[in-house]
């Protein structure tokens, strides 16, 4: 606020009110993992606007989405690099015990715990349908 930077202050008060709204209708105090999954919700539906200002051809609504994008992304933990996220995709193919794609969900199902805020779990999917489908 004293920095007078609106446009940050705007994205930021949507995180708080995103939080309150789920605290308000869950009637619970949320912990830090419920707050990580509000912030990649939010992530989440500002990527997918992006996709759609851009094919309307409306770049301006697309660039404060990306601002927005880079806001909510200082506040999610620091992201796993590659090689991490390759290591616990084949840990938890061995430890499902999985052999083809039928087992894709045995395997998100154990990712998703351990990679959940640290990794963007779309594109880990698609990892881990490739992994399992070659």
């Amino acid at each position: 606020m004293r920095a007078r930077d609106s446009a940050r202050l705007s994205a930021i008060r949507l995180i708080l009110a995103a939080v309150k709204q789920r605290e308000v209708d869950e009637r619970i105090e949320l912990a830090d993992p419920d707050v990580v999954s509000v912030i990649e919700k939010m992530l989440k539906q500002r990527r997918e606007s992006i996709v759609q200002f851009e094919k309307a051809a409306r770049h301006d609504l697309a660039q404060a989405e990306k601002f927005e994008v880079e806001v909510l992304s200082a506040y999610l933990p620091q992201q796993l690099g590659e090689a991490e996220i390759e290591k616990e995709i084949a840990a938890a193919i061995a430890a499902a015990g999985a052999s083809g794609i039928k087992d894709m969900g045995k395997v998100m199902a154990a990712l998703k715990p351990r990679l959940a805020g640290k990794a963007d779990m779309a594109k880990v999917s698609g990892q881990v349908k490739s992994k399992l489908s070659g």
